[in-house]
C-alpha cells in the first residue's frame, strides 16, 4: 500500500530536505577541517598519562617557578648565617700637624641573646614552607595533567561515539527510504530519519571541537607548543580503588597544605623568639690606636658600647609576632579541619561516581544496547515504527554518554585526593 502526500505535507517534506541539506554543507567543511587536524594527530607520537606527567614536571613554568621560591629561600637562609661585619673608623682632633691627634679604630657588634640562632631557624622554617609549597604545587600539577589527559581521553571516545552514532542514523536512513520507496511506510518516516540524521551529524562536529578543545588544553601542559602529539593512549574504565578512610587519615598529616601550614606555625615561633631576644641589648666592643704627635707616641684605645633600651624595648614588634604566632596556630587547625572535609567528600565522590559507572557497564548498557538491537530488527521486519527505534537510539546514546561522565567523575576525584594527599606520581 503507498501512503499519498497531502501538500502540507510536501511543502513540509520540501522545508525538512532544505534545512538537512544547508546542515550537511556546513558540517561537510567543519568535518574536512577536523580531518586536517585529526590526520596530523595521527602521525604524531601516541600520548600516554607517564609520559604527559613527566614531560609537564619538566617544561612547565609553574614547577619552574616554585623551584625559584625553593632556590630564593636558600639565600634567605645563607644571609641569616652572617655575622654583622666590623666597621672602621677614624678620629682627628684639632688641624695642626705639631698639636693632632688621630685615632684609628676597629668596631665590632658582638650578637648576644640568641639571636643568630634565632635569626637562623626563621630562615630554616621559610626554607620549609618553600619545600611544601613546591610539594603541593607538583601535585597540583600532576592532578591537573592526569584530569586534562583523562578528559582527552572521554573527548576521544565520545567522538568515536557521534561517528558510531552518525553510521546508525545514516543506515536507519536509507533502511526507511528503503521502505518508503517499497510503499510499506510513509514518506514522513524518512523525513524524520533525515533530521535524526542531520542531529547526528551535528552532535558528530561538536563532539569534534570538544576534542579539539581537549586537546589544546593538553597542550598547554606540556610546555612545548611546537610539536604536536598522537593519540592519547590509555584505559578510561580502569576505574582507580576507593581508598580506605582509615589510610587517609593516616596520609593526612603529610599533607602539603598542613606540612605548609604546620612550618608557616613554626616559623612564625621562631620569629616571636627572634623578637624576644631582640630585647637584649648588642654590646660594641672597639679596639684601635691614638697617635698623640705632641708627645710622639701611640696609645692602645679600648672601649664598650651598650644600647641603653630605655625609648624602645621592642615589646611592639614582640606582640606582633606572639599574635602572628596565634594566628598561624589557628590557621594549621582550620587547614586541618578543612582538608578533613575535602578529603571525605572525594571519598565519598569517588565510590558513589564508581559504583555508577559499575552499574553502568554491568547493567543499564548492555540493556539499552539490546532493546536498540532489538528496535532496529523489528523495524527492518516491519514490526516496530521509526519512532521506537528513534527513542532507543536515543536511550542508548544517552546512556553511554552517561557512562563516560561517570568514567571522568571517578578519575576526578581520584585526582582530587591525590593532590589533597600530595601525591604527584603519574599511574
Amino acid at each position: 500500500m503507498i501512503f499519498p502526500s497531502s501538500p502540507s505535507t510536501g511543502r513540509s517534506t520540501d522545508v525538512l530536505r532544505h534545512a538537512v541539506l544547508l546542515a550537511c554543507v556546513g558540517l561537510t567543511a567543519a568535518a574536512s577541517f577536523a580531518q586536517d587536524r585529526s590526520e596530523a594527530a595521527t602521525t604524531a607520537i601516541p600520548l600516554t598519562l607517564n609520559v604527559a606527567v613527566s614531560q609537564a614536571l619538566d617544561q612547565h613554568p609553574r614547577l619552574r617557578a616554585a623551584q625559584r621560591g625553593l632556590e630564593a629561600s636558600e639565600g634567605v637562609l645563607l644571609q641569616s648565617r652572617a655575622r654583622p661585619n666590623p666597621e672602621l673608623s677614624y678620629s682627628q682632633e684639632d688641624t695642626r700637624s705639631t698639636t693632632r691627634t688621630s685615632t684609628v679604630q676597629l668596631n665590632q657588634m658582638l650578637e648576644i641573646g640568641g639571636k643568630r640562632s634565632a635569626r637562623m631557624r626563621v630562615a630554616e622554617k621559610g626554607r620549609e614552607v618553600a619545600q611544601a609549597e613546591l610539594g603541593a604545587e607538583r601535585a597540583n600539577l600532576v592532578a591537573d595533567v592526569r584530569m586534562a589527559f583523562m578528559g582527552l581521553l572521554a573527548a576521544q571516545q565520545r567522538s568515536a561515539l557521534a561517528s558510531q552514532t552518525l553510521d546508525i542514523a545514516r543506515s536507519a536512513r536509507e533502511a526507511a527510504g528503503k521502505r518508503v520507496a517499497a510503499g510499506k511506510a510513509a514518506p514522513l518516516e524518512e523525513n524524520r530519519a533525515r533530521v535524526a540524521e542531520s542531529g547526528a551529524q551535528l552532535e558528530q562536529a561538536q563532539a569534534q571541537a570538544a576534542l579539539r578543545v581537549a586537546r589544546q588544553q593538553m597542550q598547554t601542559f606540556l610546555g612545548d607548543t611546537t610539536s604536536a602529539f598522537g593519540e592519547a593512549q590509555g584505559a578510561l574504565d580502569a576505574l582507580p580503588a576507593v581508598p580506605d578512610a582509615l589510610v587517609l587519615r593516616e596520609r593526612l598529616e603529610q599533607a602539603p597544605s598542613l606540612l605548609q601550614a604546620r612550618s608557616t606555625l613554626e616559623q612564625s615561633r621562631a620569629t616571636a623568639d627572634l623578637e624576644s631576644a631582640k630585647r637584649v641589648p648588642d654590646p660594641t666592643v672597639s679596639l684601635g690606636v691614638k697617635r698623640a704627635q705632641e708627645m710622639a707616641r701611640n696609645q692602645i684605645v679600648f672601649g664598650v658600647s651598650i644600647p641603653l633600651p630605655l625609648l624602645d624595648s621592642n615589646r611592639g614588634n614582640q606582640l606582633q609576632a606572639l599574635r602572628l604566632a596565634d594566628q598561624a596556630e589557628d590557621r594549621l587547625l582550620t587547614t586541618r579541619l578543612a582538608l578533613q572535609a575535602q578529603l571525605y567528600a572525594a571519598r565519598e565522590a569517588l565510590e558513589s561516581s564508581r559504583n555508577q559507572a559499575m552499574q553502568l557497564s554491568s547493567q543499564v548498557l548492555p540493556t539499552a544496547q539490546a532493546a536498540y538491537e532489538a528496535a532496529s530488527k523489528g523495524f527492518a521486519l516491519g514490526k516496530f515504527s521509526y519512532l521506537e527505534v528513534l527513542d532507543a537510539q536515543r536511550s542508548w546514546f544517552e546512556v553511554r554518554t552517561q557512562y563516560l561522565e561517570q568514567l571522568l567523575a571517578t578519575h576526578r576525584a581520584a585526582a582530587d585526593i591525590d593532590r589533597l594527599l600530595g601525591i604527584s606520581s603519574g599511574q
